[in-house]
């Protein structure tokens, strides 16, 4: 299984965020959209629930999509789910 992470704050999901994803699932068997926990470096406009929800809603269409967080490295956020790209 070909699996990808489009990773990103998501404060607030854009329709370029969107586009992405969408090529993405795709070209992917399986697609984790990673919200990162740790804003620390800027004040949110959305807390880290109101923002999964909301990609949750933006990719009801597309079933090979998954929303889940991480915090810290991306890279190892790309191990624990064995994601290649």
């Amino acid at each position: 299984m070909r699996i990808a992470i489009c990773p990103g704050s998501f404060d607030p999901v854009t329709l370029g965020h969107l586009d992405i994803i969408s090529r993405t699932s795709r070209l992917f068997d399986k697609v984790y959209v990673a919200v990162l926990k740790n804003s620390s470096k800027k004040k949110s406009l959305f807390n880290i629930e109101e923002r999964m929800e909301l990609l949750r809603r933006c990719i009801t269409d597309l079933p090979n999509v998954e929303v889940i967080t991480f915090e810290g490295l991306l890279v190892d956020c790309a191990r624990e789910n064995n994601a290649i790209a």
